[in-house]
């Protein structure tokens, strides 16, 4: 991911494990944990008035994110998802 905020984001680039210091099988384990955290959030925090619309988002702009070879699928997820829904928070 490049400079904070700079890269767009599509939902098939987020669970891509390309990129991503995980080894095999782990992708799975990833995508699982956005999933759950995005749910816990969404249930918690609920979702920005402007992507509550039936209109497509064709992207979301995220801030960079630190991930490292002992980062667990997890960690990264979370990471991912933190990212991600505070990017929801700025789609215009």
């Amino acid at each position: 991911m490049g400079e904070k905020g700079s890269d767009p984001i599509s939902p098939h680039r987020a669970f891509d494990s390309g990129g991503l210091p995980i080894g095999a099988g782990q992708g799975a384990l990833v995508e699982a944990a956005v999933e759950a955290e995005l749910a816990r959030l969404l249930v918690q925090s609920g979702i920005t008035p402007s992507l509550q619309s039936d209109s497509a988002v064709p992207s979301v702009r995220v801030d960079a994110i630190q991930l490292t070879a002992q980062s667990t699928p997890a960690q990264m997820g979370r990471q991912i998802t933190h990212s991600v829904y505070a990017g929801m928070g700025k789609t215009r």
